[in-house]
């Protein structure tokens, strides 16, 4: 009985690890940023902005509207189209900017979204998920260029980020695991390249 245990659990291990391995070796054709410039002949990148595809689990970097780099990624636990809580773990879709760059997060580092934007915020007080006064927080906060008002139904937790501690796993899967709160995950190494080139300000659009 426990050689049977001993022979699944190893068997398991090392199925996973071989489909790491696959993944390592997918990951090594993957051009760096500025391996992507040099083969575009770009020298500078201009009017910088971010395009998510959620459909087909992509991020864009852009330049004056021109793709730069393909970054593959992973969204929140639920797939759900429309976020109506903080605790439902879906990835929003919308029109964002980042109101915040955090470089020491429990992800190793985080794009912060204003999530709720106005958009979000009218639609849950039409659906009174949030009150008149939530409502006219978010709306006071977005107006002020700051990240969103976070202490309503809807929360505020949402950005692009690394994976932390586990990125020699994640960002070795060669398939599709969503797994965050609702944010956008992508390695460690690929947010320290968006983090390198981006701003407050770098609007962001989520997409279906």
């Amino acid at each position: 009985m426990v050689r049977n245990i001993i022979y699944i659990i190893g068997s398991m291990l090392f199925f996973f690890s071989g489909i790491v391995a696959y993944g390592i070796i997918l990951n090594l054709r993957e051009n760096t940023l500025e391996e992507e410039l040099q083969e575009n002949n770009i020298t500078e990148l201009k009017n910088i902005t971010i395009w998510v595809d959620r459909r087909n689990y992509k991020l864009y970097l852009l330049s004056d509207s021109i793709k730069v780099k393909t970054y593959n990624v992973v969204f929140g636990r639920n797939s759900n189209s429309i976020k109506l809580s903080k605790n439902d773990y879906v990835t929003p879709k919308g029109e964002y900017t980042i109101c915040s760059i955090d470089t020491n997060n429990t992800y190793y580092k985080k794009l912060f979204l204003n999530f709720p934007n106005q958009q979000d915020a009218a639609e849950a007080l039409r659906e009174k998920i949030i009150t008149p006064d939530d409502f006219l927080k978010i709306s006071n906060s977005i107006k002020n260029h700051e990240c969103s008002y976070s202490e309503t139904q809807l929360g505020a937790d949402i950005g692009i980020q690394g994976t932390g501690d586990y990125n020699i796993i994640f960002k070795n899967l060669p398939f599709v695991f969503n797994w965050t709160n609702g944010s956008i995950a992508l390695s460690n190494e690929n947010i320290d390249e968006l983090i390198s080139v981006v701003s407050l300000g770098t609007k962001v659009t989520i997409e279906n």
